[in-house]
């Protein structure tokens, strides 16, 4: 009998070497595909948690700025019938930079003090000594100590029609039944350049002589400026009390305009951004503008960037200056409380 043959062995199981050579080359395909889509994203994704950090910190800081600007002129109007408006606001207007606003309130827990001088009932801001009399409420050295050097006070006269300021070059001292403050002298325009820009331009608002009836207020001042000591990075600042508090950075542009009281820009979608015309239009002749007293509402206009990206491969360059970030920018317009309830 003739013997069956044996069984072909069977094949075993794997992969040859030029399946594994494929399955290695599609694998890289996809992979390479997988991380440059990956890369694509993950930059876009970037950009955008940048855009929305830049625009939370701009809404951030035109919040503050809206509070602010809210109580501006708070405690500087003292008369139920001043026919002339107080200060509330001043705007130092840049047109080649970042422009600075400064906001004028008055120090709560300190009244308002009548001037006087020994043996007249009215000063001169062009000497360096004036006194106020005491409240009925409090005595001189309780009025003295809520004076100090460094302190900025408003000199407004009863009417509001003439004002001027000056900054405390002593602590408050009794002298008699007064208190005596001493400061630096105005001109005899009025003017003498303060931090609050009050007094640095000539018009017809400043005076030098103040009388019994007319007003001592101590100031609590608070201004907005751009700090560019860091080209790289210039940093929007709030200044209380000489304190300097960043609100926002890589700021691009701050400007801030303002519409007038009977004046020619008094529409929502007009706005003077030059101080030095505040008033012209109105009184003109060679001590127009810098008129603070007219102001009645205030635009604010933040442009800021994300930071500048210096990878070779982000090839993106934003319209506005060409730099290698994305610009965003916002406004707010606030209309102060303080500023127009007389309108």
């Amino acid at each position: 009998m003739q013997t069956p043959l044996a069984p072909a062995r069977r094949r075993q199981a794997g992969i040859t070497l030029l399946e594994l050579l494929i399955a290695l080359l599609v694998f890289g395909i996809v992979s390479a595909a997988a991380f440059q889509l990956y890369a694509q994203h993950i930059r876009v994704y970037s950009q955008q948690q940048d855009l929305a950090a830049l625009n939370l910190n701009l809404r951030n800081a035109l919040t503050m700025i809206q509070m602010d600007l809210n109580n501006a002129g708070t405690g500087v109007f003292v008369g139920a019938n001043v026919p002339s408006w107080p200060i509330g606001v001043t705007i130092q207007n840049n047109p080649t930079g970042y422009d600075t606003f400064h906001i004028v309130t008055a120090v709560a827990g300190v009244p308002p003090l009548h001037p006087t001088d020994i043996g007249t009932n009215c000063v001169s801001t062009t000497s360096s000594v004036l006194f106020v009399i005491p409240p009925p409420d409090l005595t001189v050295s309780q009025t003295a100590a809520l004076f100090h050097s460094g302190d900025q006070i408003l000199l407004v006269k009863a009417d509001g029609s003439q004002m001027t300021s000056v900054i405390l070059t002593k602590d408050g001292q009794p002298s008699g039944n007064k208190v005596q403050l001493q400061h630096n002298p105005t001109g005899a325009n009025g003017t003498l350049g303060d931090p609050l820009f009050i007094t640095n331009n000539p018009n017809n608002k400043l005076g030098t002589v103040f009388c019994d009836n007319d007003w001592v207020i101590k100031l609590r001042p608070i201004t907005y400026r751009v700090n560019t000591a860091n080209p790289d990075n210039p940093v929007l600042e709030r200044v209380e009390s000489g304190v300097a508090e960043a609100v926002a950075d890589q700021i691009v542009s701050f400007k801030v305009g303002a519409t007038l009281w009977n004046g020619t820009t008094t529409t929502s979608a007009e706005y003077n951004y030059d101080s030095s015309t505040f008033g012209c239009d109105i009184a003109p002749g060679p001590t127009c503008g810098y008129d603070f007293t007219l102001i009645r509402s205030v635009r604010v206009s933040i442009l800021g960037r994300t930071r500048p990206n210096p990878d070779p491969t982000y090839t993106y360059r934003n319209p506005f200056d060409g730099g290698p970030y994305q610009i965003l920018g916002a406004s707010v317009v606030v209309n102060p409380r303080n500023l127009s309830i007389k309108d």
